[in-house]
C-alpha cells in the first residue's frame, strides 16, 4: 500500500521521551519517532503540564494502570502544546487550519468520530474513546507526539505557550460553568485550590463576581484570593447552604460531601474532580429533599476554542499558577517538585527546550 501524501517533512529516527518505566520510577529514554500514519499530524512538543493524574500513574494508582488499559513503560503527558511538523493522509495545502508551522494544543480525549454516539454529536461520551497520555495513544512527554488531525486545535498568536499548556485542564472549568449556567446572580463556592480549582475561581469571578474558595492548603487559599476569590475558607468553615453554585474541584470524597453541605436548597453542584474509590455515607436524601442538581463534568471537549479565547482576553491567566519548569531529560525532578511543592502554585511543567 502506498504511503499517504504528506505536507511537511515527517522525521524518522529516534527522540527523547520521558517514560514511567516501573511503579515509582520515571526517566528519560530514547525511543523511535512515531511513524507516519494517515489522518495524523506529527507535533514537535514545546511544554507538557503535570498534574495529580500523572502522579497517580507514577505510583501505579491510576485506574488506567489498575484496570490494564496501559502497561509500563509508558510515555505520559496529556496537557501539552507544540507546533505541527508534518501531516499525513491529506492533500498538501488542503489541511485547513492544521498544517506545518501551526501552533496547537491537543484534545486529550480522542473520539472515534464513527460510532453512533459520535454521530449524534456526543463525541465526549464516545465508547471507543482514547486519551493521549492516559490510554490508547502515547503521551506528549517527548520531543514529538503523533495525534489525529481532528484532535488538534490551533493556538492564536496572542496566547503564549504557558497559557496554551493549561488549556486542557481549563476546558473542564469552561464546561462546568456552561452546564450549570453560572450567572451574575450566583454566589459561587469552589472547593479545591489545585489547577482546576484556581482556574474555576478565575472564570467564576469573571461571570458572577462573588466567589469563595474552600480548601485545606493555606498557600493555595492565599493564591485563590490573589486570582479572584472574594473569600477563602478552610474546609468545614463555610456556611451550610451558603451558595447557589458549588464547583467541586478537589476530587476527594470529603470535598464532595462538603459540596452538598454548603449548597443551598435548589442549588447546583458541578463535580469536576474525580473521586477515587467508593463514597460512604453520601447524603443522597439531602440531594433529593433539598432539590439539588448534581452535574458530572466529563472534560470539556467542545470548549477548546472558547477557552483559548478566555486566555487571549486575560480572563484566565497561566503565570500565577506555574510552580516550576524542568527539562524533559530530567522528569524525576519535575515529579519531585509536583509531589513536594510547598507553595500554592500547583502547575509543574516539562520543557523540551530547557
Amino acid at each position: 500500500m502506498p504511503s499517504p501524501q504528506t505536507e511537511g517533512t515527517w522525521p524518522s529516527g529516534t527522540m527523547t521521551a520521558a517514560r514511567i518505566t516501573a511503579v515509582g520510577k520515571v526517566e528519560a529514554a530514547v525511543v523511535p519517532v512515531p511513524g507516519l500514519m494517515a489522518g495524523h499530524a506529527l507535533v514537535q512538543v514545546e511544554l507538557v503540564g503535570l498534574c495529580g493524574t500523572d502522579l497517580e500513574l507514577l505510583h501505579g494508582e491510576a485506574t488506567y494502570i489498575t484496570d490494564g488499559r496501559i502497561q509500563l513503560p509508558w510515555t505520559f503527558g496529556h496537557e501539552w502544546t507544540g507546533t505541527v511538523v508534518a501531516t499525513a493522509g491529506t492533500i498538501p495545502g488542503a489541511t485547513g487550519e492544521i498544517s506545518p508551522g501551526t501552533r496547537v494544543v491537543g484534545q486529550t480525549m480522542v473520539a472515534c468520530l464513527a460510532c453512533r454516539t459520535c454521530r449524534s454529536g456526543q463525541r465526549g461520551l464516545c465508547p471507543d474513546m482514547q486519551e493521549i497520555g492516559l490510554y490508547g495513544i502515547d503521551g506528549a512527554a517527548a520531543q514529538y507526539v503523533r495525534v489525529p488531525v481532528h484532535a488538534l486545535v490551533p493556538v492564536p498568536d496572542d496566547v503564549d505557550d504557558t497559557a496554551a499548556v493549561l488549556v486542557e485542564p481549563a476546558v473542564t472549568v469552561a464546561r462546568a460553568l456552561a452546564d450549570t449556567r453560572c450567572s451574575l446572580t450566583d454566589g459561587v463556592a469552589v472547593i479545591g485550590t489545585g489547577t482546576i480549582g484556581l482556574l474555576a475561581v478565575m472564570l467564576a469571578n469573571a461571570v458572577s463576581g462573588d466567589v469563595t474558595a474552600i480548601g485545606v492548603d493555606p498557600a493555595g487559599l492565599d493564591l485563590a484570593l490573589q486570582v479572584g476569590a472574594r473569600r477563602a475558607l478552610r474546609s468545614g468553615a463555610a456556611p451550610a447552604e451558603g451558595f447557589s453554585l458549588v464547583i467541586e474541584a478537589s476530587g476527594t470524597a470529603a470535598g464532595l460531601l462538603e459540596a452538598v453541605r454548603v449548597t443551598r436548597t435548589g442549588g447546583r453542584i458541578a463535580a469536576v474532580g474525580v473521586v477515587g474509590g467508593g463514597l460512604r455515607d453520601f447524603p443522597a436524601g439531602e440531594v433529593t429533599l433539598r432539590g439539588l442538581t448534581l452535574y458530572g463534568i466529563r472534560h470539556g471537549l467542545d470548549h477548546y476554542d472558547q477557552t483559548l479565547q478566555l486566555f487571549a482576553d486575560g480572563i484566565l491567566s497561566a503565570e500565577p499558577l506555574i510552580h516550576s519548569r524542568h527539562p524533559l531529560t530530567r522528569p524525576d525532578e519535575a515529579f519531585d517538585a509536583l509531589a513536594n511543592r510547598s507553595t500554592g502554585q500547583p502547575k509543574v511543567l516539562l520543557s523540551t527546550r530547557a
